[in-house]
């Protein structure tokens, strides 16, 4: 007796021990009948299930932000270096990480400086104010969160030395920036932040 054929026959003596022998010669009988009717039907079984209506749940509906146009890259570039355009965080730091793959660490360092000082505006630990300068929002920064003074005094230093003071950039330059930017996340994320 091979395998499949042993396996059927204990299959089904085992079912017979708790389903009465009649009861399971109807079920197979009506399953046989049941697929052989879908098979012979199966178009219009499809037209009428796509005649039917669909019950669904109704969806909340998500309030949806009107979203402000945001600047492409070249307006971007085209903005003074002491700019705060109005993107989020991660735009400037996909920026920055795009700029130093490149080997343009000035531009790396200025998308860096602009991300730290969006996060800290967006996370309220400053107000915005239209006209302020990126070093003029770090200060305020430093002075809302103490414990953040030190690291974003040390972003504007490294920033400003190489946009106003013609310092080259270089890797360092932007290694340095992304370790600052972390003390900066740590200290506001610990709750270090004093009320302005």
């Amino acid at each position: 007796m091979s395998g499949v054929a042993r396996w059927w026959t204990e299959a089904v003596a085992a079912l017979g021990d708790v389903v009465p022998l009649g009861w399971v010669a109807f079920i197979l009988v009506a399953a046989g009948v049941l697929t052989a009717l879908v098979w012979s039907n199966g178009e219009r079984l499809r037209r009428l299930r796509l005649s039917l209506p669909r019950w669904r749940l109704p969806r909340r509906r998500r309030a949806r932000a009107v979203a402000e146009p945001t600047p492409d890259d070249a307006e971007l570039d085209a903005l003074e270096p002491d700019a705060l355009p109005a993107v989020p965080a991660g735009t400037l730091l996909s920026r920055a990480d795009r700029f130093a793959a490149q080997g343009r660490f000035a531009e790396a360092v200025r998308e860096r400086l602009r991300a730290l000082v969006r996060l800290l505006v967006d996370r309220r630990v400053i107000e915005h104010h239209p006209g302020w300068t990126v070093t003029e929002l770090a200060a305020e920064a430093g002075r809302a969160a103490p414990a953040a003074g030190q690291p974003l005094g040390a972003a504007g230093t490294v920033f400003s030395d190489i946009w106003y003071g013609q310092k080259p950039a270089t890797a360092e330059d932007d290694a340095t920036m992304r370790s600052l930017a972390a003390d900066v996340e740590r200290a506001v994320r610990d709750g270090r932040r004093v009320a302005s």
